[in-house]
């Protein structure tokens, strides 16, 4: 994990600032101190940032590169492409603009947060469905689709800001972030107009088959101390993610992303059994080894498996 600082009232510093941690931006101010201030946390695929501009700027830039999400909460900010325009106000949670493309537009005395990750991370999560037909998924608008959804974005942005990111225990706990990035990933596809779509035609169910399941958790509890997704799991069978999801279901009664939990809930219980409070250890950072990044569902998880909380078995 790695945080950086930014604080300027030069435009030219502050471009290249942006340049070096997201895309060539140019701007213009008629401001005489336009000052820009950053805080900028990132820990593999995932940023999340603070940003503050106290001036009215003009922007463009070629394009942002990656997925990026942005949480106003005060000022003005209004996003131009070809003949689109949309203008947003605090409160608003929505997608700057599609990675690939070239954008400009106002910003007034903004204050934002960022969220930032991979593109390629909505085709992995989306390959989670067993509805989902194969190939590339893009965000295709900016804003999301109910208000519902809005709250659900914001409030998956602020928990990874606010608790994840935040958390000491998470600079050496990849698994945990590697968990948050999908996390905020699954809520942008939940919230946003996105091309993935439903494929209402049977699974082929030859290959939801015992031996699938089989196979599956010989590959799950060999690597759940590695960042893999229902992707990799179907790959090293091989079979489709959703004909895994089909043979879990039909022979397991559970999914095998809940199968995975399972398997890294027990390594949690096994290393607070072994853990020595009086040199440091915590839940905290055991369940962030295992990639638990919310304390208090990892602390009903462990309950509702072992039937004392996780604290018990860590002072015993």
């Amino acid at each position: 994990m790695m945080t950086r600082r930014f604080d300027s009232d030069s435009l030219e510093e502050t471009e290249a600032f942006l340049a070096a941690a997201y895309t060539r931006l140019r701007f213009s101010s008629s401001a005489r101190k336009p000052r820009t201030q950053i805080i900028q946390t990132t820990a593999g695929q995932l940023s999340v940032d603070r940003c503050v501009g106290n001036y009215d700027t003009a922007y463009s830039s070629e394009g942002p590169g990656k997925v990026c999400l942005v949480d106003l909460h005060e000022g003005r900010i209004a996003v131009r492409s070809g003949r689109r325009e949309e203008a947003f106000v605090p409160g608003d949670t929505f997608l700057l603009m599609e990675p690939d493309r070239p954008y400009n537009g106002t910003t007034r005395a903004a204050r934002l947060t960022l969220a930032l990750f991979d593109p390629a991370l909505l085709s992995q999560v989306a390959a989670t469905s067993a509805a989902h037909r194969s190939g590339p998924v893009r965000l295709t608008g900016q804003r999301p689709a109910t208000a519902h959804a809005k709250r659900q974005l914001q409030a998956t942005i602020a928990f990874l800001r606010d608790d994840v990111l935040a958390d000491p225990a998470a600079h050496t706990a990849p698994l945990a972030i590697a968990n948050a990035t999908r996390l905020l990933a699954a809520s942008a596809l939940a919230a946003l107009p996105n091309t993935a779509t439903t494929d209402t035609a049977r699974a082929d169910s030859r290959d939801g088959s015992p031996s699938t399941l089989r196979r599956a958790i010989t590959f799950i509890e060999g690597n759940a101390h590695r960042d893999i997704s229902l992707a990799d799991i179907a790959a090293s069978i091989p079979v489709t993610p959703r004909a895994l999801q089909y043979a879990f279901r039909r022979h397991a009664g559970t999914t095998p992303l809940g199968y995975l939990r399972s398997v890294r809930l027990a390594h949690a219980h096994t290393d607070l059994k072994a853990a020595a409070p009086h040199e440091g250890a915590t839940v905290t950072a055991i369940a962030m080894r295992w990639g638990f990044t919310h304390p208090g569902r990892f602390s009903a998880l462990y309950k509702s498996a072992y039937g004392l909380p996780p604290s018990a078995t860590l002072r015993s």
